[in-house]
């Protein structure tokens, strides 16, 4: 007895890989890829031979955001919505008291977070304190030209940001969680 040979059928796989092209040509078209743009910052110019500058303790205000996303300022715990206050009585230093810096050209804010944070916590935070030198910078505007800080002439905006110069200190992540 002799065994039938069947032949085996092949799939047509040539144009498999055409296939496989359009589909992914496709899914490229069709998706949106987010466009994250990241914070606006612009850095001083690195130079290695800067002179080391020793900073008094009472010119800088330090804000922490633990890994719960709560917000301490200078050892305390407060909400977002009491941060401006802080930071506005921090460099206008209205009672010129010792823990304040001796003029708003001294003070400086240094952020620091911590790896749990979330971006939308820490993004809140840093908007706060711009939003702060923006108010600042319209009083004094509004103080020195009887206008905003955004109708000014670019010398008018020189001396108000002389005034107020933004100097916000990004410190390294850590891991302090809630401490």
């Amino acid at each position: 007895m002799q065994k039938k040979h069947r032949d085996i059928i092949a799939i047509p796989t040539g144009s498999m890989a055409d296939i496989a092209f359009l589909l992914l040509i496709f899914f490229l078209v069709t998706t949106t890829i987010r466009d994250e743009r990241g914070i606006m910052v612009k850095l001083p110019a690195w130079n290695p031979n800067a002179p080391v500058t020793h900073v008094n303790e009472r010119n800088v205000l330090n804000i922490y955001i633990n890994a719960s996303n709560e917000l301490m300022v200078e050892n305390e715990f407060i909400s977002i919505d009491e941060l401006k206050n802080f930071i506005k009585a921090f460099i206008t230093n209205p009672t010129q008291s010792e823990k304040m810096p001796a003029s708003t050209k001294q003070a400086i804010i240094t952020l620091k977070n911590d790896r749990g944070t979330s971006y939308t916590q820490y993004l809140r935070v840093y908007d706060e304190i711009k939003s702060t030198y923006k108010e600042l910078n319209d009083e004094k505007a509004h103080e020195l030209f009887a206008s905003t800080f955004d109708q000014c002439t670019g010398a008018q905006k020189i001396v108000i940001r002389r005034a107020f110069p933004v100097v916000i200190s990004e410190m390294e992540e850590s891991n302090f969680q809630n401490k």
